[in-house]
C-alpha cells in the first residue's frame, strides 16, 4: 500500500508540473516580426537599352571646337555619334585634301565616337535654276566627302517657300532636286537626309510631299522634333505621315515635356529666344516619339541640337541622363 500511494502521489505531481509549465508557454508574449523580416517590394527588372543611339550636331553646342574636342567630350559623356555642321570650327569641308580626310577618317576609327553624317546647308527652293544647280554640285561635294570619311548620310534640308511661287511648285521642284542628289549619293555609297525644316516646308503634309516627288531609296528623311510635328499633344499622326522614309533624327531640349503628373514643365515659358533655333511654344511628348521609334526599330542616332553652353561636359551629361529617362 505504501509503494501504491508513492507512485500516485509522483504521478499527480508531475501532471501539475507540466500543467504549470504548458501555462507558462501558452502565457509567454509572441515575439514581434522584425522589420528585416516584413516582404520586400519587388523592383521592377531594367527595362531593354533603346536600339537607337545618342549623338551630337555640331550646331551649335560644339561650334568652337576642334575635332579632338569634339571626340573628348563626346567620349567623357557617352555620346556615340557626330553629324558635322558646315563652317563650323572643327574645319571639315569638302575642300580639306585626301590626306585630311584620311586622317579625320582614321581619327573617329580609334575613339568611341562614330563619324556619323555631315550636316550640310544645301537647299533646292530657289525660283533661280542657276542657285538650285550650284546647291545640287555642293551636295555632290558632300557626298564625296561623306564616302571618303565612311559617313552614313549628307544632311540637306528645304528652308521655306520663295515669296510669290505656287507652294506645290516650290514642293515639286525641291523633290525633283532631291531626286538626283539621290542618284549622287547612290554613286557615292551614302543617302541624303532631308531635315524637316524651314517655315512652311517643315509642315509634315509638305514634307511628306517633297518625300514622294523625290521617290528615290537612297533619300529619306532627317525628323526634326519641330512644334508642328504635334497634334493634340501627340507626334503619331505626323510620325505615321513619315515614318517610311525615316533616316535620322535631330531632338532639341528634352525639358520640353509634361511631367508624369501632368501640367506645364515647371511653369517655364516655352518660348525660346536662342538666336538661330526655333520659337518652340509647345511640349513636345519625347517618350512618345521614342515609343514610336521603337516600334518600327529604328536603330540610328537621335542627334542632339542644342545652344552652346558655358559648361558644356556638365550639360552633356545631364541631356543623356534626360536622354536615358525618356528612350526607357
Amino acid at each position: 500500500m505504501r509503494v501504491t500511494a508513492r507512485r500516485s502521489f509522483l504521478k499527480a505531481t508531475g501532471a501539475a508540473l507540466g500543467g504549470i509549465s504548458l501555462a507558462g508557454v501558452d502565457a509567454a508574449p509572441r515575439p514581434v516580426p522584425s522589420a528585416a523580416a516584413a516582404p520586400v517590394p519587388r523592383v521592377p527588372p531594367a527595362p531593354q537599352p533603346p536600339p537607337f543611339k545618342l549623338g551630337l550636331v555640331t550646331y551649335e553646342l560644339a561650334k568652337d571646337w576642334d575635332l579632338e574636342t569634339i571626340i573628348q567630350n563626346c567620349e567623357a559623356t557617352g555620346f556615340e555619334g557626330v553629324e558635322l555642321r558646315t563652317t563650323h570650327h572643327h574645319g571639315v569641308e569638302p575642300s580639306i585634301s585626301k590626306g585630311r580626310r584620311e586622317e579625320v577618317r582614321r581619327r573617329f576609327a580609334d575613339s568611341h565616337v562614330r563619324l556619323v553624317s555631315l550636316g550640310s546647308v544645301c537647299e533646292y527652293q530657289s525660283p533661280d535654276s542657276a542657285v538650285v544647280e550650284q546647291n545640287i554640285e555642293t551636295t555632290r561635294r558632300f557626298c564625296d566627302l561623306a564616302h571618303d570619311l565612311g559617313c552614313l548620310g549628307v544632311k540637306v534640308r528645304p528652308n521655306g517657300f520663295p515669296p510669290g511661287v505656287d507652294h506645290e511648285k516650290t514642293l515639286e521642284q525641291i523633290g525633283a532636286a532631291l531626286h538626283r542628289c539621290g542618284d549622287i549619293a547612290r554613286d557615292a555609297g551614302v543617302e541624303i537626309w532631308v531635315e524637316v525644316h524651314g517655315e512652311g516646308t517643315q509642315e509634315p503634309a509638305n514634307a511628306h510631299r517633297i518625300m514622294e516627288v523625290a521617290s528615290h531609296p537612297a533619300v529619306g528623311i532627317c525628323w526634326n522634333s519641330n512644334d508642328t510635328d504635334v497634334v493634340q499633344g501627340s507626334v503619331r499622326p505626323t510620325f505615321e505621315l513619315l515614318k517610311s522614309w525615316l533616316r535620322s533624327c535631330h531632338i532639341n531640349e528634352l525639358w520640353r515635356t509634361a511631367p508624369p503628373w501632368g501640367g506645364e514643365a515647371g511653369g517655364v515659358e516655352m518660348q525660346n529666344h536662342t538666336s538661330g533655333f526655333p520659337a518652340w511654344k509647345k511640349l513636345y511628348p519625347w517618350r512618345e516619339l521614342f515609343t514610336l521609334f521603337r516600334a518600327v526599330g529604328y536603330s540610328r542616332y537621335t542627334f542632339t541640337e542644342i545652344p552652346a553652353s558655358c559648361e558644356p561636359l556638365r550639360l552633356m551629361r545631364y541631356y543623356r541622363a534626360l536622354w536615358e529617362y525618356h528612350a526607357a
